[in-house]
C-alpha cells in the first residue's frame, strides 16, 4: 500500500529505528524531500537534524535517469552500469552544473544552520525513497569520511537490489517497503508534493529551535 505522505513514512521509520532513541543520533536528510521526514525522525528519536548535500548526475537525453551523483565537496559516485550512456565531456559539464547548485544550496542552508559535527556519533542518513541508490551511496561515502561511530541508511521505499548495494556502504540499512517492481518513487505515496528549499531551511531551523528549547528545559 502507498504511504499517505512523507510524515506517515517518517513515523514508520521511527518504529524501525527505535533502538537509537536515547543515543542522541544525528539525522542527516537528503534535500529536499527528505528534510521534513528527517525533522520528524530526529524529534521522535531525540536527536539532531542536519542535511547532507548530494545531487544526482543526470543521463544525457533522460534527466530522470541517474548516472551517478556528486556531493558538495565535488566527490563523485558513478553507476558502472551507465558507462556507455555518457562521454567524459558531458560528465564534466554535468558535474560542474550540479556542483554549482550544491554550493548555492550549502550557502543558503548554512546561513541559518551551520553543519553539525558527525565524528563519533550515530548518524542516520534519510531519503524519502531510493531507486538506483547512487545519491544515497554518495551521501553515505561523504558522511563515512567524517568519522561517524555508526552509519545508518534509512528510507521509506527501495528495491531489494539497491538495498543490497547500500549494505556495502552503511552499518545498517532500514527500509519500510521493498516492492517487487520499483516504479517512480512518487507512486508509492498518495501525497508526494515537492518540497522547496525554503521549506527545507525552515524545517532545519525549527528542529534546531525545538532541540535547543528541550535542552534548556
Amino acid at each position: 500500500m502507498p504511504f499517505e505522505n512523507r510524515a506517515q513514512a517518517a513515523e514508520k521509520l521511527i518504529e524501525r529505528l527505535a533502538k537509537y532513541r536515547g543515543q542522541h543520533p544525528l539525522v542527516l536528510a537528503i534535500p529536499r524531500g527528505a528534510v521534513p521526514m528527517g525533522r520528524i525522525i530526529a524529534e521522535g528519536l531525540g536527536g539532531d537534524l542536519d542535511v547532507v548535500l548530494v545531487h544526482k548526475l543526470r543521463a544525457p537525453q533522460n534527466p530522470e535517469l541517474a548516472i551517478g551523483s556528486i556531493d558538495d565537496t565535488g566527490a563523485v559516485y558513478l553507476d558502472p552500469d551507465t558507462r556507455g550512456l555518457w562521454t567524459d565531456a558531458y560528465l564534466e559539464r554535468e558535474k560542474q552544473a550540479e556542483l554549482a547548485t550544491l554550493t548555492e544550496r550549502r550557502s543558503r542552508y548554512g546561513q541559518m544552520c551551520p553543519p553539525l559535527p558527525v565524528q563519533g556519533r550515530v548518524v542516520i542518513v534519510v531519503d524519502d525513497g531510493i531507486a538506483t541508490g547512487s545519491t544515497m551511496i554518495a551521501a553515505l561515502r561523504a558522511v563515512r569520511a567524517r568519522g561517524p561511530a555508526t552509519l545508518v541508511a534509512a528510507t521509506a521505499v527501495a528495491p531489494a537490489e539497491t538495498l543490497r548495494a547500500l549494505r556495502r556502504e552503511a552499518d545498517e540499512v532500514v527500509c519500510v517497503e521493498v516492492p517487487e517492481v520499483m516504479y517512480a518513487i512518487g507512486l508509492h505515496f498518495r501525497d508526494f508534493s515537492q518540497v522547496s528549499d525554503d521549506e527545507a531551511v525552515a524545517a532545519l531551523r525549527d528542529a534546531r529551535r525545538a532541540r535547543a528549547a528541550t535542552q534548556a528545559g
